[in-house]
């Protein structure tokens, strides 16, 4: 990690990475600039390069912190003994809602990186690369599923929470002024409903 970032005062760091995260995982590494994203940290250009040397230097730093910071989340987290399938859905979406409320595009971020497609974007973070994501499921792997289902069924039903997750997260993001605790309503109505489909 990048101790000379670390030396600036916090409020600074969470600008520059609020500021980054955003401009990341709405543009992609490629098509994301660097005036684009000081603007949004409110910084200088020369300072962002003196921290982080480059644009890559950037976003390598960047996806090592959110994995780390993700991994520790998920960590406190599943320290419980739920096992209860849709619990522990309600249990993750909680979790991302703490992070997202200190780091709004900090998940919507990891998954646009998964998804890189520019080869130098993608080496910077193939050490972490599916970090985070491992993390989940294996809280989810804890899961008493339904009995009716079968672990193919219980797969599908996961993938689509998770996009659900996404896609209602990414539409709140983009109003001008987001409402966090409605996209965790709106989630939870989506996982009670599948629950009471299920019993």
């Amino acid at each position: 990690m990048n101790e000379k970032f670390f030396d600036l005062k916090k409020e600074k760091q969470d600008r520059i990475l609020n500021g980054s995260l955003k401009i990341f995982a709405c543009n992609g590494y490629r098509h994301a600039s660097t005036d684009e994203i000081v603007a949004e940290a409110g910084i200088s250009k020369g300072l962002l390069f003196h921290y982080f040397g480059s644009k890559l230097g950037l976003y390598g730093f960047l996806y090592e912190y959110a994995v780390r910071y993700v991994l520790v989340e998920l960590g406190a987290a599943s320290r419980g003994a739920e096992s209860d399938y849709f619990r522990l859905h309600r249990l993750l979406l909680d979790t991302e809602l703490a992070i997202t409320r200190q780091f709004p595009y900090m998940l919507l971020f990891l998954e646009q990186a998964g998804e890189e497609t520019d080869p130098d974007a993608s080496g910077a973070i193939q050490p972490w690369l599916g970090k985070a994501e491992e993390a989940a499921d294996a809280i989810l792997a804890q899961a008493r599923g339904p009995a009716f289902l079968s672990d193919a069924d219980l797969a599908c039903l996961t993938r689509m929470l998770a996009y659900t997750r996404r896609g209602m997260l990414r539409r709140a993001l983009s109003s001008p002024k987001p409402d966090l605790d409605l996209w965790r309503e709106e989630v939870l109505t989506c996982i009670l409903a599948l629950s009471h489909m299920t019993l």
